[in-house]
């Protein structure tokens, strides 16, 4: 029996599995306001301080989601689409160890080797201070956060959105009032600061995860994992890393990417940093909506390519790839009209929202390709197909390196630094799209020849 993804039609499809992602993603962008609202009432010291740890902690959270996450979620979409029951059960176990392993390797690297960086990037004095104080507690519930983004992953694979969406949402609407209260106090407590907002990160990701395993082991999958009869297997393995490595691969190159720029912007002080987090936070939170749209794609792509159904894996990647272009272009237009009150939201610091300003103009209109190209990143993980992508966060990172170091070098003003960024992108999103567009996937399975 085919897997309905395979017949029904691809629109109403990829709303019904990107709409709950995306609309979390929505949420969660919400949620992003608040914390650097919360952050930015501690003073410019904790907002430059965040800046340090951002790329960071992006690094982590968007390798567990979208990188090994969804070589997660690819593995049991592609094993689902072509009738391999045994394979998708077995996944459900392999997956969990792997998120085990990550988590685990994570809290050990940062607690290594996080210091280091933030001093490269820039920071000293109170700034690296009030880094490290967030830092050092986060990383603790690193495998919490692993293991919430697997089961999630699984369940988005499976073509359950819905349930891990739910419970994302209970988890944001409890954390940004738990945050609050961590990070700034109530009454005569004057909260925990940075460490606080850290604290209420852990506990809600324990939560999540805790509740996501629970909508797996009853039936969340559309089967009841077991353990009976489960071997581990360097095959399975093996189908959830060989995406979800490559994938990490472009994930680490965009957070190096990141980490670099904010080296560069570093040059110009603890100012101009504070300016820097605040505009390339809108990045950030923007990339969660192509996450949505993308994790749709992954499952309907990854389905129809376990089918050996390329036509219609194409047609569903351009569909969600231009639904990404007009509807993450729209708010980065929006936000590069209103760029001043776009910044005021977060600080009052004139040479602060001067930076911001200066970042958004340069490189919020070319956001669009941004989502375009990260979408299709996505649907890239549910094909299999991962060298493009790769390649193409290669040139993003080339091109904005070179570009903001040679600003630099030359004598520019920080605007010259945001330029190379906004070329970056373009780069990026072009790539992707162009290759694919003039080389869509197709079948690697040989024609069957009839007998003479």
């Amino acid at each position: 029996m085919s897997h309905p993804l395979l017949t029904a039609p691809i629109g109403p499809a990829l709303l019904r599995l990107a709409g709950p992602t995306t609309g979390v993603m929505v949420l969660q962008m919400l949620v992003a306001v608040a914390d650097i609202y919360f952050v930015g009432r501690l003073g410019t010291d904790a907002l430059a301080g965040m800046a340090l740890v951002f790329p960071f902690m992006a690094l982590m959270v968007n390798n567990a989601n979208g990188g090994i996450g969804g070589g997660v979620a690819a593995a049991l979409a592609r094993a689902l689409g072509a009738g391999r029951h045994d394979d998708a059960n077995a996944l459900v176990f392999h997956a969990l160890i792997l998120g085990a392993a990550f988590g685990l390797g994570f809290t050990i690297l940062a607690w290594a080797a996080a210091p280091a960086f933030y001093r490269l990037l820039g920071g000293s004095g109170p700034a690296l201070t009030q880094a490290l104080a967030f830092s050092d507690v986060w990383y603790c519930g690193a495998i919490a956060v692993w293991l919430a983004a697997f089961i999630a992953a699984l369940l988005r694979g499976s073509g359950n959105a819905a349930a891990s969406a739910r419970i994302t949402v209970i988890a944001s609407l409890v954390y940004v009032p738990l945050a609050g209260a961590l990070t700034l106090g109530t009454g005569d407590w004057p909260g925990w600061g940075m460490v606080g907002l850290a604290i209420a990160s852990i506990a809600t990701s324990i939560a999540a995860a805790l509740l996501l395993a629970q909508a797996v082991w009853r039936g969340g999958l559309g089967f009841m994992p077991t353990l009976r009869g489960v071997r581990l297997q360097r095959r399975l393995f093996a189908d959830i890393l060989h995406v979800g490595i490559i994938s990490v691969l472009g994930t680490l190159i965009a957070s190096v990417a990141a980490m670099v720029m904010t080296g560069l912007v570093g040059q110009f002080g603890a100012t101009a940093l504070a300016g820097y987090g605040v505009g390339v936070r809108l990045e950030f939170m923007l990339a969660p909506l192509a996450f949505g749209i993308g994790t749709g794609l992954t499952t309907l792509v990854g389905v129809a390519a376990g089918a050996d159904d390329w036509k219609r894996a194409m047609r569903a990647t351009w569909i969600g790839g231009l639904v990404a272009f007009g509807f993450i272009g729209a708010i980065g237009w929006t936000v590069a009209l209103l760029p001043e009150t776009w910044s005021r939201l977060f600080t009052s610091d004139p040479p602060v929202i001067a930076t911001s300003v200066s970042y958004i103009t340069h490189v919020a209109p070319f956001f669009c390709l941004f989502g375009l190209g990260l979408t299709l990143h996505f649907a890239s993980q549910g094909a299999g197909r991962m060298v493009v992508p790769f390649l193409a966060s290669v040139a993003r990172l080339v091109v904005a390196t070179v570009g903001g170091w040679l600003a630099i070098v030359w004598g520019m003003e920080i605007a010259g630094v945001f330029v190379a960024i906004a070329i970056g992108i373009i780069v990026y999103g072009v790539l992707i799209a162009g290759t694919l567009l003039l080389s869509p996937w197709r079948s690697t399975v040989p024609p069957e020849r009839s007998s003479p």
